[in-house]
């Protein structure tokens, strides 16, 4: 769905604010589970996070030595590989998302000890967490800022080609990378590369979905994103418009989140925005066919039965000509949402008509027909569909 990946860019940033539960207009609820599939997406699989590490400077590590040991210098020490990364996100009410990213790191590099010159391998564990959250909502612009940024060092695995690993050694290494790795492996260098002196973004959220030949919704977010603890939730706007830029008014009143009970994602849209749409959708034009049975296979019994209706002092109306049937779409169609069940409302125009062969026009019936038709929702190549049934 369209709306999945705009509900994706959302979550890679991390856009949230102080609990509430009352939405107006389009309204989403997202789940922790779906938040981590996305932000897993985008910074594990797409190699966000990859690209960080592996652009990672490590410093040399020296030591002095002393009375009892050599002096040990460690050169050329850099990232071979990243072992499989898990992410994982606790929702943070009032404060936002907390993202969490735990990796093995592999490093190789050049041991001397004294005289003697050795290659070394370094495993490391890390833990790596920011507070991510959103301010200064303005016309669908907001604030992302990354905060407490933390990188906590677990088990670190020194080996030695030649498998003589000294104390020293050992104690140097420790104590260089838990000075150092912290602050060079950063979710904010890894979420922002091109702002590295900054922990804040400013990201803008609206889009534009055609809708076929007819018009164009126009999404934008209305307030400030929101976590209960349970989900995140989502506020849009959104614009129903015509071609040539008419907008078809719809009501925006506030409206509750049903809850998740499971689901990964839950999507709100309100009945007045439905409407606004199939008014969109439904822009039927006129449609006029001979009754006849090449149309349908009831035409002739139609025929029948609206000539009996008509007067029998109308020559005309008795002739051979053909009658003519048009169909045309009165006022504007209507959905009804209930319990497990939709309706769409809407009327039509019958004329039943008959062509003389010198020009003018002969109306036989007039009809105001007012249906009730069974509406099937689905989600088909990614998209909603509507499919419309007589009961």
């Amino acid at each position: 769905l369209m709306m999945l990946k705009l509900f994706g860019i959302i979550l890679f940033c991390g856009l949230l604010s102080p609990s509430q539960e009352v939405l107006s207009g389009l309204s989403c609820a997202v789940s922790p589970g779906a938040m981590q599939n996305v932000l897993s997406n985008a910074i594990l699989q797409k190699g966000l996070l990859q690209q960080h590490l592996q652009g990672l400077v490590l410093p040399n590590i020296m030591g002095d030595g002393g009375l009892l040991t050599s002096p040990t210098s460690i050169t050329g020490l850099r990232l071979v590989k990243v072992g499989v990364p898990r992410l994982s996100v606790v929702l943070l009410p009032s404060i936002g998302v907390q993202l969490t990213i735990a990796a093995r790191l592999e490093l190789s590099g050049n041991c001397l000890v004294g005289l003697l010159s050795d290659l070394i391998d370094i495993l490391v564990d890390v833990n790596v967490t920011a507070n991510i959250k959103c301010t200064n909502f303005e016309s669908g612009t907001v604030q992302v800022i990354i905060e407490d940024c933390l990188c906590i060092l677990g088990a670190i695995k020194i080996k030695l080609l030649s498998g003589l690993l000294s104390l020293p050694v050992n104690d140097i290494v420790l104590n260089k990378l838990t000075a150092t790795l912290p602050g060079l492996v950063s979710l904010r260098t890894a979420l922002l590369p091109q702002q590295k002196h900054t922990t804040t973004r400013n990201n803008t959220f609206r889009a534009v979905i055609p809708v076929g030949t007819a018009g164009t919704i126009h999404y934008q977010l209305a307030s400030l994103p929101f976590t209960s603890g349970l989900f995140l939730g989502l506020d849009l706007d959104g614009v129903v418009k015509q071609v040539g830029g008419s907008i078809i008014p719809h009501d925006s009143s506030p409206s509750a989140l049903p809850p998740l009970l499971g689901k990964l994602l839950i999507l709100g849209l309100r009945q007045s925005f439905l409407n606004a749409v199939l008014f969109l959708l439904l822009q039927i034009p006129l449609q006029t066919f001979p009754c006849t049975p090449e149309m349908f296979s009831g035409a002739s019994r139609l025929q029948e039965a609206i000539r009996t209706l008509v007067p029998a002092g109308c020559s005309d109306c008795h002739g051979t000509s053909p009658l003519s049937i048009t169909i045309s779409l009165s006022g504007k169609p209507f959905i009804l949402l209930e319990d497990n069940k939709a309706t769409v409302e809407l009327s039509v125009m019958i004329q039943v008509f008959i062509k003389r062969l010198d020009g003018p026009i002969l109306n036989l019936l007039l009809l105001k027909a007012d249906l009730g038709l069974n509406v099937r929702v689905s989600v088909v190549g990614g998209r909603l569909v509507l499919g419309l049934s007589l009961g």
